[in-house]
């Protein structure tokens, strides 16, 4: 997505070779504008799949998940990272390890909002190492819905998570694909 591109290399900060700051538009403040536009393409993408649900990980990815289910007109289902009051009964749970707080979740999703009839993609903010994927996945395989794919609004490819799931057969649509950055420069992979 070339304007996704352009606004990376307008308003992102590379805090050093594995992070970039996008919080000016996707993870601190939200460009409510530009996440629309980013689910009208997630809808393109997917636009002949018959999609019934959106899958994310809370808390970065519910604003494109939520966009992306607006265009393509299905519910959003999201993964808590911890469980609370309200998450009762069966639940679909997988380990998931967080490159951003280091930290290792078991996320879950109630077995109510997800069934075998489902027809799922899986939508979240960046991909790196494929971590929150890899659970995500575990999840929809668990309720036995079908995988129609993943779509990461960033991904780093130089961080392999991508390139390895698709090596595993997944469709991966990520909107920009960062294989380079620096302090001084991001180069985006070519289509």
């Amino acid at each position: 997505m070339k304007a996704l591109e352009e606004k990376i290399l307008k308003d992102g900060v590379v805090l050093n070779e594995d992070i970039l700051k996008v919080g000016s538009f996707l993870n601190q403040q939200l460009d409510t504008e530009f996440i629309m536009e980013m689910g009208k393409e997630i809808s393109r993408i997917y636009s002949n799949d018959n999609v019934t649900k959106i899958l994310t990980i809370e808390t970065s990815g519910i604003p494109i998940a939520f966009s992306a289910g607006v265009e393509i007109g299905c519910p959003v289902v999201f993964a808590k990272k911890s469980k609370s009051t309200n998450v009762s009964g069966n639940l679909y749970t997988s380990s998931v390890y967080s490159f951003t707080h280091n930290e290792t979740y078991q996320i879950m999703v109630p077995c109510e909002f997800l069934s075998k009839d489902d027809r799922v993609v899986i939508v979240d903010d960046f991909l790196a190492n494929g971590k929150a994927l890899n659970g995500l996945i575990d999840i929809v395989n668990k309720s036995g819905a079908k995988l129609i794919g993943c779509t990461c609004a960033i991904e780093k490819g130089f961080q392999k998570g991508g390139d390895t799931l698709r090596e595993q057969g997944y469709r991966i649509e990520s909107l920009a694909v960062i294989d380079e950055m620096d302090s001084t420069h991001i180069t985006f992979r070519c289509n």
